[in-house]
């Protein structure tokens, strides 16, 4: 099979399968690891305002050689920014912390009832067509609320990214979004380290000569799912991105699919305003 990364394409964007997440990636830690990601093969690259390392990321991406347009660079617009002016202004000071004049996607980070959805998609829209995004999402939004996004914004929402891996099920989320023509993409897909020592996964992985964190990226993908694994250590770059030299069958998809249950949700931050889809 070829080592080339498979691209999920959504709106108007074609977004690289496996990225590189940045989250808790501090004090210098990110540019190095950006720096090793683009070098294992990674093109697609996750960050955040939130995670105060916008400017790391951005010299890593410089530092490595790869030309920026061979890189899809995603960051996140914190809600305390959502209001119409304040989202343009930050979207702007996130450019100067990347060294960049535009990102590939931009995305809401969490919903936030305070200010009005319609308000703040326009103002995200206004990012957009002033070139400083080629594309816009959400992050953390529940079905119901994805729609309702798509429903008020001009351009396409390219993306949800959201909480995913074997331990939660998104059969809800995942159907309205292929309906609307939204991707999903993974964060935690590897459920923080749990899926390391899950013996369903070991079992498949020890079929393959995978890790079970390899047979997971694996199973994500497979769905058309867009996967960024974050990670502080340099060989787990690399062995996260092995994953394009093996399939798995339908058995074993459906086997990983059964470990979901109700518990399974790891980061819950979303306001009391909204609900998450019961699966």
């Amino acid at each position: 099979m070829s080592k080339l990364v498979p691209a999920v394409r959504s709106g108007d964007v074609l977004i690289p399968a496996l990225g590189f997440g940045t989250w808790q990636l501090e004090n210098g830690t990110a540019v190095p690891l950006v720096e090793k990601a683009l070098e294992v093969g990674y093109r697609h690259i996750d960050t955040a305002q939130i995670y105060g390392n916008e400017r790391d990321v951005g010299a890593g991406i410089r530092n490595s050689g790869v030309k920026r347009d061979e890189i899809f660079l995603t960051t996140k617009v914190w809600i305390d920014k959502f209001a119409d002016g304040d989202l343009q202004r930050s979207a702007e000071k996130s450019l100067e912390r990347l060294g960049v004049d535009h990102v590939d996607l931009l995305l809401l980070h969490w919903p936030k009832p305070e200010v009005p959805l319609a308000e703040t998609l326009n103002a995200l829209n206004e990012v957009r067509s002033r070139g400083w995004t080629r594309a816009i999402g959400l992050s953390n939004f529940p079905s119901a609320l994805l729609e309702e996004a798509v429903r008020l914004s001009d351009a396409p929402i390219a993306t949800d990214q959201v909480e995913y891996h074997p331990y939660l099920s998104l059969k809800t989320l995942k159907a309205k979004a292929d309906e609307l023509g939204v991707s999903i993409t993974a964060w935690s897909p590897l459920a923080q380290g749990k899926v390391a020592e899950d013996p369903v996964l070991i079992d498949i992985g020890r079929a393959h000569g995978k890790t079970p964190g390899q047979v997971t990226l694996r199973w994500i993908i497979q769905q058309g799912i867009i996967a960024i694994p974050r990670t502080s250590n340099p060989k787990r770059v690399e062995e996260n991105f092995d994953i394009l030299d093996f399939e798995l069958s339908d058995k074993e998809m459906t086997e990983i699919h059964t470990l979901a249950r109700p518990d399974g949700r790891i980061g819950d931050w979303l306001d009391k305003a909204y609900r998450w889809d019961a699966e």
